[in-house]
């Protein structure tokens, strides 16, 4: 390789503007997520949704965001990435505006799902055009690492912004945060941002964009039910269908001469193992999420302000491990680089099984030690499954890095809530003791959450002392089943992943057009 080739391989100042115009949606989306549950118990008090559109609220962009992903990749890679990127702005801007003025539950739910079809766009047009903008291993991943870290920053500054503009303005103010944001990228976008699609430009497969989008709603809808209520048999149904309508997707990529995923990309181990890895570190990592805030607040008497508080530490310690990471890495293989970051996260949870009914400087600890590994392993995992697939298919490969990482995150939450759902009710006493009322009995038989006042006599106190501890054994046993999860998954990662890391440098045939900034 010339000097000349490499030198053109390394992104320059505008690249490196570009990146930083690329961070801030991606702040801003990690941010709205938090804001909104800030909002709800004002929002809902001034609206007064119903119970069902109350949920509607709340999940409405998780569903859309995730049926929607893999469509707005290939969508990206036919009309390019900037062009999808600069739209997605846009219905953000208009969808949050909205939101902020909404009259009505009906009218606020409407803006949720165009916010979520507009964040589809935005998460795999960013990561699309890192992979574009930054051709150098070595540079990519410092981009990578600013792009992961943008999200635990907007998740940190969350909390905060929301809070301070709760206490001085209505529920609405907290959409509004995205408004200077998306317009600053869509005065910059086409200055730093250079534009890039295949030259090939099959139209989008309407069947499969249907399938997919029906396939992640039922599939994350009946987890989501079932970590709410418990398992059920008509939530078993709900996801029985998601997953045939999947594998009707499947077998449609299979017919098509242009597929919205190309399979034959699975058949590489550096492409498809860190899809796997990504799925399992987002199940344990969301379930462990789930599970925490109701010990911070049911067992340890937290007040939510405390409990996010107590996140803080393991949130800045991902985001300092994401932009320090790729200077970490780059002096490591591939397989020791994922498997040592497995490993740390493992050691992180396997903490956790080490909780009590009091004392919270372990869940802190914990989650500091466990964001360090995952800020390691998304990072690495991300940067292998891009690097592994052509550039022309950046968008639809990005799109299946958040797919795998929402479904994950989902089956985690309904799996580890169901498991320490279903030791707490095991653990319970068969029946009611003596002087415990039948209020009581039966609320803490539903759930912890179920107990709202605090018990003043002897006897109930020392039964929700039992309920408590009945939860930290449900939660230990959560923890065990993710941790020794982890470590299969290090292991199967040195042994899958063990030559050494090669540097390969992508060719661009001349039937893509990849144009200049401001073109």
């Amino acid at each position: 390789m010339t000097r000349e080739v490499v030198v053109s391989m390394r992104a320059g100042y505008r690249e490196w503007c570009g990146l930083a115009v690329l961070a801030l949606p991606c702040a801003v989306v990690s941010m709205d997520a938090t804001v909104l549950n800030l909002a709800v118990p004002e929002l809902t008090a001034d609206l007064r949704p119903t119970g069902a559109q109350q949920l509607w609220i709340v999940d409405s962009y998780v569903f859309v965001v995730a049926g929607l992903l893999m469509t707005m990749g290939m969508v990206g890679d036919r009309i390019g990435r900037r062009r999808l990127l600069l739209a997605g702005a846009a219905l953000f801007a208009i969808a949050s505006a909205v939101a902020a003025f909404a009259p009505s539950p009906e009218l606020l739910i409407a803006a949720r799902v165009l916010l979520g079809v507009a964040g589809a766009t935005l998460m795999p047009s960013t990561l699309a055009l890192i992979r574009t903008m930054f051709a150098d291993p070595g540079q990519r991943r410092i981009a990578l690492g600013v792009w992961t870290g943008s999200f635990a920053l907007g998740g940190l500054a969350g909390p905060l912004v929301g809070g301070l503009l709760l206490a001085q303005y209505w529920w609405g103010s907290v959409f509004l945060i995205a408004l200077p944001v998306m317009v600053l990228l869509l005065a910059t976008a086409t200055f730093v941002l250079p534009e890039f699609r295949g030259g090939e430009r099959p139209r989008v497969d309407l069947v499969s964009a249907g399938l997919s989008l029906a396939a992640v709603l039922a599939f994350v809808s009946g987890m989501k039910r079932i970590a709410e209520s418990g398992p059920r048999p008509e939530y078993g149904v709900v996801m029985a269908v998601g997953v045939g309508l999947a594998y009707g997707f499947v077998r449609r990529q299979r017919r098509l001469a242009h597929p919205v995923i190309d399979l034959a990309l699975f058949r590489s181990a550096a492409f498809s193992l860190p899809l796997v890895v990504l799925a399992l570190t987002f199940f344990v990592l969301y379930g462990t999420q789930f599970v925490t805030a109701q010990y911070l607040q049911l067992v340890l008497g937290l007040t939510p302000l405390e409990a996010g508080l107590a996140s803080l530490p393991g949130t800045v310690a991902y985001l300092v491990t994401s932009v320090s990471a790729p200077l970490i890495t780059r002096r490591v293989s591939t397989a020791y680089g994922m498997s040592g970051s497995l490993l740390i996260s493992a050691i992180g949870f396997g903490l956790l099984t080490q909780v009590q009914a009091g004392g919270v400087w372990i869940v802190v600890i914990g989650f500091v030690v466990l964001s360090v590994g995952l800020a390691g392993v998304y990072l690495q995992a991300t940067d292998l499954t891009v690097s592994a697939a052509p550039p022309e298919r950046a968008g639809a490969t990005s799109a299946l890095v958040e797919t795998s990482a929402d479904l994950g995150g989902a089956l985690g939450i309904a799996v580890l809530g169901s498991i320490v759902l279903a030791v707490y009710r095991g653990s319970l006493p068969e029946s009611r003791p003596p002087g415990v009322s039948a209020e009581l009995w039966t609320s803490a038989h539903h759930t912890l959450a179920g107990i709202t006042n605090s018990p003043t006599d002897d006897a109930s106190r020392a039964f929700l002392d039992a309920a408590r501890t009945a939860f930290v054994q449900g939660y230990r046993l959560a923890e065990l089943v993710g941790t020794i999860a982890l470590l299969l998954a290090a292991a199967t990662t040195a042994i899958t992943l063990r030559r050494p890391r090669t540097t390969a440098v992508a060719k661009v045939s001349s039937g893509l057009d990849l144009r200049e900034p401001g073109s």
